[in-house]
């Protein structure tokens, strides 16, 4: 049966919804995802003032291919709790989109029990406040990540390598057992990896200057040593997949790192 010229025209047109809603989702499904990090100092941008200073969250595109960019939203001096009080997990949640991932590591800041605006406790507050996080990421299609604070450098007289964070480690992998959420583990990695490399090695990976002994915060090669371990954990976790990582096993230049100017 043949169609009349109107009943082609009403059937085109009765398509052009359905082709723009296909061209709408095919954009979205290749839109370039990005990686946002909530935390603190150790995963923080410098600036040129701090120099050599450099957070993780510096060095972690190097490892990323360019199909996934990172948004680093870490600050110096935030805690779980503060990083929420200044609005600033707000400011990602208005940015994140479906498919992007938040990647949130807290802990040094949240132990200050003398500083009432950062402080959390790690069995109450401290698993409230990265709640807010999970779910704030999840309501808009996101996938939460939550990672444990990263090791300073401290040593006992045997030489061994040990724990700063207390319970808030622990307390941060219940509650991603609870949650369902992946995990990395990066206090446990990083104090394995300096115990591997020795009191006297770390020392070369940590901010150590002719002024300053820190024990906290990185310098190049350690800011590219802990953002190749939340790489490599990202993969092993199943968060990023093969196509999505590189240069794990190559070594990085530390000529790589930059600090712009504030």
């Amino acid at each position: 049966m043949s169609l009349s010229r109107r009943q082609v025209t009403s059937a085109a047109l009765a398509a052009v919804p359905l082709a723009l809603a296909a061209t709408g989702t095919a954009r979205a499904a290749h839109r370039r995802r990005t990686l946002y990090i909530a935390g603190d100092s150790t995963a923080a941008q410098k600036y040129a003032d701090a120099a050599p200073e450099t957070g993780w969250g510096t060095a972690l595109p190097f490892f990323l291919h360019d199909g996934l960019a990172v948004a680093n939203h870490a600050v110096n001096g935030r805690s779980s709790k503060s990083f929420i009080d200044e609005g600033r997990l707000d400011v990602i949640l208005d940015a994140i989109r479906p498919g992007d991932l938040l990647v949130v590591q807290f802990g040094h800041n949240d132990e200050k029990s003398a500083d009432p605006t950062r402080y959390t406790e790690p069995w109450t507050t401290y698993q409230d406040h990265l709640r807010q996080y999970l779910d704030g990421a999840r309501a808009r299609g996101a996938r939460p990540v939550l990672a444990t604070p990263v090791e300073r450098r401290k040593f006992d007289a045997d030489g061994n390598a040990v724990p700063t964070h207390g319970d808030y480690p622990a307390s941060m992998r219940a509650l991603a057992a609870d949650e369902h959420v992946a995990l990395l583990d990066i206090q446990a990695l990083s104090l394995a990896l300096w115990q591997r490399l020795g009191a006297e090695e770390t020392k070369k990976y940590f901010n150590w200057t002719a002024t300053e002994q820190d024990n906290t915060h990185f310098n190049p090669p350690g800011a590219i040593a802990v953002a190749r371990l939340v790489a490599a954990a990202l993969l092993r976790r199943g968060v990023l997949a093969p196509r999505d990582v590189r240069r794990l096993d190559d070594a990085v230049p530390e000529s790589w790192i930059t600090w712009p100017t504030a």
